[in-house]
């Protein structure tokens, strides 16, 4: 699985990509974000407040209950916002 990072979230998590092997528990977003979480540092930190964080899986915006597969490129980014 192919993760990205975007914007203060790239920042936060030290990389604006990591190819991971996804374990086989992990079946959707909020799983893999819990996951993510377990191994601590820079993408623990990025995923901390999930309030403030959009998900997108294969480009396209999803709620964390989507579920994601091995081959998934899924991407973490802030809210958009204009001005």
């Amino acid at each position: 699985m192919r993760i990205l990072y975007f914007a203060w979230v790239r920042e936060q998590a030290g990389c604006a990509a990591e190819d991971v092997a996804l374990p086989a528990t992990v079946v959707d977003v909020a799983g893999l974000v819990s996951w993510l979480r377990s191994r601590g540092g820079g993408s623990a930190q990025a995923l901390a407040n999930l309030g403030v964080i959009r998900v997108a899986v294969n480009q396209e915006y999803v709620p964390f209950d989507h579920p994601v597969a091995p081959d998934d490129e899924v991407a973490f980014f802030p809210p958009v916002t204009g001005g």
